[in-house]
């Protein structure tokens, strides 16, 4: 299993393909890879995927929050694109889809104030 998203609880599991990597060669500036540390940053995304973030609003808030560099995190992410395109595809497709929503609703309401305006104007 690539991926997996419960039902019950909103989580998101995202899976690295260590059988084509052998051993992990990681290192990120000049520092020894760490497994754990690796790990640490693929939940920290997870936990963006679970908030609908995109890749750059994840990088922004980890580097904020968890003073994770940006290099570290758009590199964990991209190794998580690879091995889960499927989510990954679906998952930008929302995204896509989100924007696109909110785009409309934005000129909904510009539209509501716009005529809302020309009422006033028409009472005076």
């Amino acid at each position: 299993m690539l991926w997996q998203q419960s039902d019950g609880d909103s989580s998101v599991v995202l899976h690295f393909d260590r059988r084509q990597r052998g051993r992990s060669s990681w290192s990120f500036m000049g520092e020894p890879s760490s497994a754990s540390y690796i790990r640490k940053v693929q939940h920290l995304i997870e936990q963006c995927l679970v908030f609908h973030m995109n890749k750059e609003e994840c990088i922004e808030a980890l580097s904020k929050h968890a003073n994770i560099d940006p290099v570290i995190t758009s590199t964990v992410w991209t190794e998580l694109e690879k091995e889960n395109k499927e989510f990954f595809q679906t998952y930008m497709k929302g995204q896509e889809e989100k924007a696109l929503d909110m785009a409309t609703e934005e000129r909904v309401q510009k539209m509501l104030a716009e005529e809302a305006a020309k009422d006033l104007d028409k009472d005076i």
